[in-house]
């Protein structure tokens, strides 16, 4: 006979197995264009009471959705390891990491700038201005990144950068292809203040 802490445990495997098939399968779902309770419910086989025990709304739905997806690209950003070497190739290596990550995720970044308020959209970020924010200071502290703007706005600005270039994209502005260089050249250009005449790494003081 099952005892009440296996029982518990048996219940929280459950739940937590519930949670990943609904977010896959908003996942899915968003991909295709589509978004309502209903059918997220129908495609990992549980109910909307299931759903709904976990998710209250669509928005909440769809935050923490995001949410996974932003972890799974901070799981590949670390992977790269930003902490070593020179902060600006560590910064290159990072946004490529991030870029081959996101590029699944963009009918979702559609669906985020629709749905999901700022301050969702904050929340499900704040690992993402974390990791940065921990390149910058380290480049700002050898010199290699500017230090006459604000830290905060350097690392909103360069996230914002990743979501414009995933949009342009899709609105079929930006030939996928070249996405890649054209948001590590914006990015590292915005961190490290480069003007005509002066080399990367020289940031103003």
């Amino acid at each position: 006979m099952a005892t009440a802490r296996e029982l518990t445990r048996y219940q929280r495997e459950v739940a937590d197995r519930n949670v990943e098939a609904i977010l896959d399968a908003a996942e899915d779902l968003v991909r295709q264009g589509q978004a309502n309770i209903s059918a997220v419910a129908a495609m990992p086989g549980v109910s909307r009471v299931t759903v709904y025990a976990h998710f209250p709304t669509w928005q909440a739905l769809l935050e923490a959705a995001v949410e996974r997806a932003v972890r799974r690209t901070m799981a590949a950003l670390q992977a790269v390891h930003p902490e070593e070497g020179a902060p600006v190739e560590a910064l290159d290596r990072m946004l490529a990491a991030a870029w081959q990550h996101l590029a699944r995720y963009g009918a979702m970044a559609a669906a985020v700038a629709e749905l999901l308020s700022p301050d969702a959209v904050t929340r499900t970020h704040q690992a993402a201005h974390h990791t940065v924010g921990a390149l910058l200071a380290r480049g700002q502290a050898d010199g290699s990144f500017r230090t006459d703007l604000p830290a905060g706005w350097l690392v909103t600005a360069a996230i914002a950068l990743v979501h414009a270039c995933s949009d342009q994209v899709r609105a079929g502005h930006i030939d996928e292809q070249d996405a890649a260089r054209i948001l590590t050249t914006s990015v590292r250009d915005l961190f490290t203040g480069t003007r005509p005449g002066r080399r990367p790494g020289h940031a103003e003081r």
